[in-house]
């Protein structure tokens, strides 16, 4: 009698198929997704510790989540371990740490008492943050790029979308009671910060900068230090600080592409020819 399958063989191609062992897979192609999982590890403590009332905590995994998370491509690219695998799970990651993990430990602390318009709030950021991915990896695969994406972002990075949204939560650790009026006020901030997330203001991002002028070296290690030495000492201040201070950074980044490189929005044309990330992109 005839199988209605052929036989398996151990290393033929559907075997290969399945992927490697773990025994094939070089240490250093692990270690990047390591502190990947570990971000989504604390995102997700994070998300407990508020339900746990425990927000100093929460707050402080969120930002450790987001830290990790921001330096696993780096430490793959130092280690020229990159790879596809890596890059899905830095995408599921970053919406976790950078979406849900802030949404809803803001709402744990202070959205809830805003009601259904809290949650809603909360759903909005949570998927403007997804929308927000979405577009990056779509613009970062392209193999034709503008000259002004090596320096600016469209809209806000999640990243900072993240510690921005959880200002209310800072001002909260310093004294203000998250009544009802702090949680509606808190409800319309996150749908701001949402917009922004998704809205295509060119945010600069500093990535062009690869050379500093020596006689600002000294400067800014010393910036620096006293940062790390007030945010340590003084941290919901620091963090309230550095929020409204990125948040007054948005218009001037964007009258300097202004000046650079013309009008914004783009013209109608380029931003037809997919060049912003958008649904209904042609790749």
């Amino acid at each position: 009698m005839e199988t209605p399958f052929p036989p398996f063989e151990p290393n033929g191609p559907n075997d290969e198929a399945r992927g490697p062992r773990l025994r094939e897979i070089p240490l250093r192609l692990i270690i990047p997704n390591l502190i990947t999982v570990l971000a989504i590890c604390a995102g997700l403590s994070g998300v407990r510790l508020a339900f746990e009332g425990r927000f100093e905590l929460a707050v402080a995994m969120v930002l450790v989540a987001a830290f990790l998370d921001g330096i696993d491509g780096r430490v793959a690219r130092l280690m020229k371990a990159t790879s596809k695998f890596g890059a899905q799970m830095d995408s599921l990651a970053d919406i976790v740490n950078f979406g849900v993990a802030p949404a809803l430990v803001l709402y744990a602390f202070v959205l809830d008492q805003a009601r259904s318009l809290g949650w809603i709030a909360a759903l909005i950021y949570v998927i403007a943050a997804g929308l927000r991915l979405a577009r990056f990896n779509v613009m970062s695969e392209r193999e034709v790029k503008t000259t002004w994406q090596s320096e600016y972002f469209v809209g806000v990075p999640a990243p900072a979308g993240a510690m921005l949204v959880l200002l209310p939560m800072y001002l909260g650790l310093l004294g203000i009671v998250p009544d009802q009026t702090m949680g509606i006020l808190s409800a319309a901030y996150t749908v701001l910060i949402a917009f922004l997330l998704v809205s295509r203001l060119p945010v600069w991002s500093g990535k062009s900068e690869n050379r500093v002028r020596r006689d600002l070296v000294l400067p800014i290690i010393l910036f620096v230090v006293l940062y790390v030495a007030t945010l340590m000492s003084f941290t919901w201040e620091t963090m309230v600080l550095t929020a409204v201070g990125y948040l007054i950074t948005l218009p001037f980044g964007a009258r300097k592409w202004q000046k650079k490189y013309g009008n914004w929005p783009m013209h109608p044309d380029s931003a037809a020819s997919g060049e912003d990330g958008l649904p209904g992109d042609r790749l």
